[in-house]
Formats: C-alpha cells, sequence, structure tokens
C-alpha cells in the first residue's frame, strides 16, 4: 500500500474558502500527510506600473501579497486546529500550466489537490483547459475537487481498464487500486472497483471494428480472461464480491451514470499520456473529466 506523506494544495487566486480545503484538510488528517497551500497571484496593473517606477511598484506588490499571505495562513491555521501538519506560501507568478507543473516538480508531492474548474464545451474546442493540462503534464496523481458534502469520502470507486495488457499501460491498474486502497484504508471508505467491457467497437481508433465481426467463441474467450484478471486483482486488494462490478457499454457513460447512481464521493481513474490525435490523457478520461458526478482522482503510471 502507498505511503502518502507531502499533500500539495492548489488554493484559488481568488480569497475565498473552497471544496478543495475541505478535502484536503481531510485527507490530510486521515493519512498522516504534511499539507502545504500555495496560490498563484498576479496583477496585470501592478506589473504594468513597475515599468514606469520599479520601486513603487515592488512596494505595492509586496502590500497586496501581504494581504493574500495573511488569508491564506489563517486558513493554514484553522487545519492545524484539526491535527494537520500545514504550510503556506503566495507566489507572484500567473495561474499557468507552466508555473503550476514547475512548482509541483520541485516540491514533489505525493498528491495534488485542487477545485475542479468546468469548462464549457465551445471553449473546449479551441483550447485545453487548465485542468486538461494538469492532467496530462503532471507526473502526481492529480485530485480534482467538485464538492466536499463529505470531506472524508464515505465511497470510492476505483475504475480499472482491462482491455489492455498492464505490461502495455505501465501498471496503471495496480496504480489506480493502490491509491484507492490507500486512501479507502485512511478514511474509512467503502471501496468498489469497476470494469466496463466495450462489446460495440473493438480498439480505440476512428476505425474501429463492430463487434459483430468478431467469432463468439473469441468474445467469450476474452470476456473469461478479464473476468479472471479482474477478481485477481480485487483479491489482491481484499476488495469484497458485492463491491466488485463488471459491467458492458461504451465506459465513460457506464462510468458516470454508475457513479452517479450509487452517490459516490470519489472517482479514481487512470491516465496514460500519448503523443498523436487519438487520445492525449485517455479517452476515458477526457470524456469524463467535465462531467463527472463526483470528484476525481487520477493516477498516472510509475515511471518505467
Amino acid at each position: 500500500m502507498l505511503k502518502l506523506k507531502r499533500m500539495l494544495l492548489i488554493a484559488p487566486t481568488e480569497m475565498v474558502r473552497t471544496p478543495a480545503f475541505e478535502r484536503a484538510r481531510a485527507l490530510a488528517g486521515a493519512s498522516g500527510a504534511t499539507l502545504h497551500m500555495v496560490a498563484f497571484d498576479y496583477v496585470q496593473a501592478l506589473a504594468v506600473a513597475g515599468l514606469f517606477d520599479h520601486d513603487a511598484m515592488a512596494q505595492a506588490r509586496e502590500g497586496y501579497l501581504q494581504v493574500h499571505r495573511h488569508w491564506l495562513e489563517q486558513q493554514a491555521r484553522f487545519q492545524v486546529g484539526s491535527g494537520v501538519q500545514v504550510t503556506s506560501e503566495v507566489v507572484w507568478a500567473r495561474a499557468t500550466p507552466a508555473h503550476m507543473l514547475e512548482y509541483i516538480n520541485d516540491f514533489r508531492a505525493d498528491l495534488v489537490i485542487k477545485d475542479a474548474h468546468h469548462v464549457p464545451a465551445l471553449n473546449r474546442a479551441f483550447h485545453r483547459p487548465l485542468d486538461w493540462l494538469l492532467l496530462r503534464d503532471c507526473p502526481a496523481p492529480v485530485h480534482l475537487v467538485s464538492e466536499a458534502r463529505h470531506p472524508l469520502p464515505l465511497k470510492i470507486l476505483a475504475a480499472v481498464d482491462l482491455s489492455h495488457l498492464e505490461e502495455l499501460t505501465q501498471g496503471l491498474n495496480e496504480r489506480i487500486l493502490d491509491l484507492a486502497a490507500t486512501l479507502a484504508s485512511a478514511c474509512g471508505a467503502a471501496l468498489h472497483v469497476l470494469n466496463v467491457s466495450n462489446w460495440s467497437v473493438l480498439g480505440d481508433a476512428a476505425m474501429s471494428i463492430p463487434n459483430l465481426s468478431l467469432d463468439p467463441s473469441l468474445c467469450q474467450a476474452i470476456t473469461d480472461t478479464q473476468q479472471e484478471a479482474f477478481d485477481a486483482l480485487a483479491e489482491r486488494y481484499a476488495i469484497p464480491e458485492r463491491r466488485r462490478h463488471l459491467l458492458t457499454g461504451i465506459p465513460h457513460t457506464v462510468i458516470e451514470q454508475f457513479a452517479r447512481e450509487n452517490q459516490f464521493d470519489m472517482l479514481v481513474l487512470g491516465s496514460a499520456y500519448r503523443q498523436g490525435v487519438n487520445g492525449f490523457i485517455g479517452a476515458t478520461v477526457e470524456s469524463v473529466l467535465n462531467r463527472a458526478p463526483c470528484s476525481l482522482l487520477v493516477a498516472k503510471p510509475l515511471p518505467a
């Protein structure tokens, strides 16, 4: 089982207490991890003013940042009161993926937590949202918090994918269950595992083959193989049979519906970044990202 020692909360630029604060505090307290809160703040007007009077700008910037630091330190003191070891920092920089990833890489977090940011479909058509870019490039697992009615999650759903050989996904299914089991154990949450077999098509590419072209005996052989792998995986993590779910359909649709109907607090998925047009962060993660009925935790393969 994993040991989560260092959690990083990316606080919003606005000085508001969001669901990610509650979830970060609860997870850090339950797991015994330290929690560091960072906010990225940048005011264009102050930067422009510095072109004319550098000293005045530096003083104004420091005064502005001091207000933000004081607010974040207040949140940190609130967290300390619940038994969590917490630190905080405000960084003078735009909240861009590049600045965040540089900070994350330097900090070496075991888990990155931030509020999920919904982006309208029309906007997504023209540029990649911040959450998408973090999921693609962040080396650590990323927890996108959409709500925290239960700061400590009570029900966790781990969605695995047994349609590929484990060697080809660098042990991603095990990584998913390691994270999910670690958090479920720390939080006292019920852990469920789900695998969705997609028999509508064979393959992920645009030229996928309809399943009608498959021999029935081959379909049954693949189903039996997936069942054996699924049971072995669930047994390894001591997940009881009543919490094992094998379903059929389009993966992202089934996962969303199942998570919504069963009121899970956290959905754990895997993302393996691949170059090319057909699958930047994984087709299922991309589809679920803006439609998930609960908070997401996205795991990455271990480095080769």
